[in-house]
C-alpha cells in the first residue's frame, strides 16, 4: 500500500472502534415484528448465505425460531486449497441432515478458485485482511446468492458473516443494502448475530456437534497471514 492508502485503512480501522454504529441486530428484531404484522399466518422465506458451520449454526437457529423458512447456500469459491472447501461443506451437511434430518435445503454453487483469485482475488496480496479485496470478495459472494434469491422469489436474503468476530458487520450490512438495490423481488434482510449471545449459543452448538473449527477465513493469503501470525505468537 503506498502512504494514501494507509492512512485511509488507519483511518477505516478507527471508524471501526468508533460508538456511533447502526444496531443492526435491533433492526432484524423490527423487521421480523413488520414481516408479522403485515403477513399474519405466512412463513417468510430466507436464502441464507453460508461460509461454514461455526458461523452458521446459530443464525440458522436465530431465523428459524422466528418463524422463517431457510434455505442455505454455499459459495464459497474463496475457500482454498479445494480439500478445506470440502471439508466446511461437509461440515454443514453433517450438521443439517444430524440436527435438521435434512429438511434444510442446501443449494451448492459450483467452486472455481483458480478464477476467483484472478477475478476477485487479485489485490489481495498487496491488502491486509479486512480491507479492499475483502470487501470485494464479501460483496461477490452475497451478490451471487442475492442473486439467485431474487431470481427463485425469495422474501430475504442475508449471511452468517455478520456473525464473525472478524469481520465488519457494519460494512457487510452497507454491502447488502447496496446489493438490494438491483433486485425487487427479494429484500436484504440486516442482521448482527453475534449480538444477544450468539457467540456464546454458537460456542456452546458446537461443543455438543463436535463442529469443525478453522483456523483462517478462507483464501491462501488469509491462510499464510495466519500460519505467520501464528509462528509469532511462538515465539
Amino acid at each position: 500500500m503506498n502512504d494514501l492508502e494507509k492512512e485511509e485503512y488507519i483511518a477505516y480501522i478507527k471508524s471501526r472502534k468508533s460508538s456511533f454504529k447502526e444496531n443492526y441486530y435491533k433492526l432484524s428484531l423490527k423487521e421480523i415484528e413488520r414481516y408479522k404484522k403485515e403477513n399474519p399466518n405466512k412463513k417468510p422465506t430466507i436464502l441464507l448465505h453460508c461460509c461454514c458451520m461455526v458461523c452458521g449454526c446459530w443464525p440458522i437457529d436465530f431465523l428459524l425460531n422466528n418463524g422463517f423458512e431457510v434455505t442455505v447456500m454455499y459459495n464459497n469459491s474463496n475457500i482454498w486449497p479445494k480439500s478445506e472447501y470440502d471439508h466446511r461443506l461437509k461440515e454443514i451437511t453433517d450438521y443439517i441432515h444430524n440436527r435438521y434430518h435434512d429438511n434444510i435445503k442446501v443449494i451448492i454453487t459450483d467452486y472455481d478458485y483458480d478464477n476467483y483469485k484472478k477475478e476477485v482475488l487479485n489485490n489481495r496480496m498487496n491488502d491486509p485482511e479486512g480491507w479492499k479485496s475483502c470487501f470485494k470478495c464479501y460483496a461477490t459472494r452475497m451478490n451471487e446468492a442475492f442473486k439467485y434469491a431474487d431470481n427463485h422469489n425469495y422474501d430475504y436474503f442475508t449471511t452468517v458473516m455478520t456473525f464473525s468476530r472478524q469481520k465488519d458487520s457494519q460494512k457487510l450490512n452497507e454491502i447488502g443494502m447496496s446489493l438490494a438495490k438491483q433486485y425487487s423481488n427479494t429484500k436484504y434482510f440486516t442482521s448482527d448475530f453475534k449480538k444477544a449471545n450468539g457467540a456464546l449459543v454458537s460456542k456452546q452448538i458446537c461443543e455438543e456437534y463436535n463442529i469443525y473449527h478453522q483456523n483462517y477465513c478462507g483464501c491462501e493469503y488469509s491462510y499464510q497471514e495466519r500460519m505467520i501470525d501464528e509462528k509469532e505468537s511462538q515465539k
